[in-house]
C-alpha cells in the first residue's frame, strides 16, 4: 500500500510539474508622474496593478531563461501574446512581498506564479517558422534514438616495466718493496801475547708487492606505467513505445515525422545504427555516409539522431522507490547540403524516473529523456528558423 501512494503520488507529481510550474518575479515601478503636488504619497492602485502584471511577465521571462539558451530566445516571439492574455498563460498570482518608498515614489513587488507550461509551449509552436509554413513546405523530419544498457564492462590492470641500469669501477694500485738490510761486526782480543780477531755477518732482504682496490658502484632505476582504458559494451533496450513520444513532440513542432523504419533501403538500415552504439557512443564514418545517403534518396533533409543510456538503478532517498537515470545524447542532422551538418545539439543531460520496480523505473526516465531531448531539439530548432 506504501508503495501504490507513493507511485500515485509521484506519478501526479511529475505530470503536474510537466504541466504547472512555479516561478518568481520582481519589478519596481516609478509613480512621479502619477502623483499631484497635494495628492497622498502613495502608490495608486493601478501602479500597484501595473507593477505586478510586469513582475509576472518577469516570472515568465525567469522560467525560460532556466530552461536554456534555445528557450529564453522563443519567449521574445511570445511576448506579446503574454500581455495580451495573462489569463491564458498565467494561471494564478501570489504577491511574496511589496514596498512602497514614498520618498523615492517607487512602488517594488515580488510575486510568485503558476505557469500554464503547455499553453506557453503552444505559444511559442505557434509563432515557429514550421507552423508559419504550408503543409506542402514543411520539412519531413526522420530520426533514430537508441535505448541502451552497459551489457559488460571490462577493466584492464596496469602493465609496470621497471629497468636498472647499473655501473662499477675498479682501481688497483701496485707497489713493489725491495729492502735490503746488513749488520757486520768485527772484534779482536789480546791475550797473553796472542790475539785473535773475530768477525760476523748478516743480512736481511724483503722482496714483495702491496695491492690496494678500490671500487665505485652507481645505479640509476626508471620505468613506465602503460594504463589502458575500460572498454564497455551496449545491449539495445527494447523501446518502440518511444517512437510514440518522438513523434508527438516533432508532429506538435510543425514537422511531418516519418519513422526510420518506413525509410529503409538498400542505403540505410537502422540496424548499422544500432550495432555502432553496442560498441561505442560515435557512429562510423561509413554509417554516418549511408544515413545520408538514404535520407536525400528519400529527400528527407532533417534526422534525428541520439542514444538513451540507462545507468544501474539505485534507492530513491526521498521516496525509497528505485530510481533509474537516463543519459541523453542527441542531435538533428541537415543533410540537404553536400556536406551534412549538424544544426541542433544537445546534451549530455540526465534524467530520471522513480518506481517500485526496476522495468516501472527504467519505463519512466526513458519517457521522460525522450520527451525532454525531442521538446529541447525541436526548440532549437524553432530558435534557428528552420522549417
Amino acid at each position: 500500500m506504501k508503495y501504490l501512494i507513493a507511485v500515485v503520488l509521484t506519478a501526479l507529481a511529475m505530470q503536474a510539474g510537466a504541466q504547472v510550474h512555479q516561478a518568481r518575479g520582481q519589478f519596481a515601478l516609478s509613480y512621479k508622474d502619477s502623483v499631484g503636488t497635494f495628492s497622498r504619497k502613495e502608490a495608486p492602485a493601478e501602479i500597484k496593478q501595473k507593477a505586478q502584471q510586469e513582475a509576472a511577465l518577469k516570472a515568465v521571462e525567469t522560467y525560460f531563461a532556466e530552461a536554456g539558451q534555445s528557450e529564453s530566445a522563443n519567449f521574445d516571439t511570445i511576448r506579446a501574446k503574454i500581455l495580451e492574455n495573462q489569463s491564458r498563460y498565467i494561471l494564478d498570482t501570489t504577491v511574496i512581498s511589496e514596498a512602497d518608498n514614498t520618498k523615492d515614489l517607487q512602488y517594488s513587488v515580488v510575486v510568485r506564479v503558476s505557469l500554464n507550461v503547455a499553453n506557453l509551449r503552444n505559444a511559442v509552436q505557434a509563432s515557429s517558422a514550421v507552423a508559419k509554413a504550408a503543409d506542402a513546405e514543411k520539412s519531413a523530419l526522420s530520426f533514430v534514438f537508441v535505448s541502451r544498457q552497459v551489457d559488460s564492462n571490462k577493466k584492464y590492470d596496469d602493465r609496470v616495466y621497471k629497468r636498472e641500469d647499473q655501473a662499477a669501477t675498479l682501481s688497483v694500485a701496485r707497489q713493489d718493496r725491495n729492502a735490503v738490510s746488513e749488520k757486520t761486526s768485527e772484534g779482536e782480543s789480546i791475550k797473553r801475547s796472542q790475539i785473535s780477531t773475530h768477525g760476523s755477518t748478516s743480512q736481511e732482504s724483503d722482496r714483495g708487492v702491496d695491492i690496494s682496490a678500490k671500487s665505485t658502484r652507481t645505479s640509476e632505476t626508471g620505468g613506465s606505467t602503460f594504463s589502458r582504458a575500460n572498454e564497455s559494451t551496449w545491449r539495445v533496450i527494447p523501446s518502440a513505445n518511444l517512437n510514440q513520444v518522438f513523434i508527438a513532440q516533432f508532429s506538435q513542432a510543425g514537422y511531418d515525422v516519418i519513422e526510420a523504419a518506413m525509410v529503409e533501403s538498400d542505403k540505410f538500415k537502422v540496424s548499422e545504427i544500432e550495432a555502432d552504439y553496442k560498441s561505442g557512443s560515435d557512429l562510423q564514418p561509413k554509417t554516418l555516409r549511408s544515413i545520408a545517403a538514404g535520407m536525400k534518396e528519400a529527400q528527407i533533409p532533417y534526422i534525428a539522431l541520439g542514444t538513451l543510456d540507462v545507468g544501474f538503478p539505485d534507492k530513491d532517498p526521498q521516496t525509497g522507490l528505485v530510481r533509474v537515470s537516463v543519459t541523453v545524447n542527441a542531435k538533428v542532422w541537415d543533410v540537404t547540403r553536400p556536406i551534412p551538418r549538424t544544426r541542433a545539439a544537445v546534451g549530455p543531460v540526465v534524467y530520471s524516473g522513480v518506481g517500485p520496480s526496476e522495468d516501472e523505473a527504467r519505463g519512466s526516465a526513458l519517457k521522460s529523456a525522450a520527451s525532454s531531448a525531442s521538446q529541447e531539439l525541436s526548440s532549437r530548432m524553432t530558435t534557428m528558423g528552420l522549417r
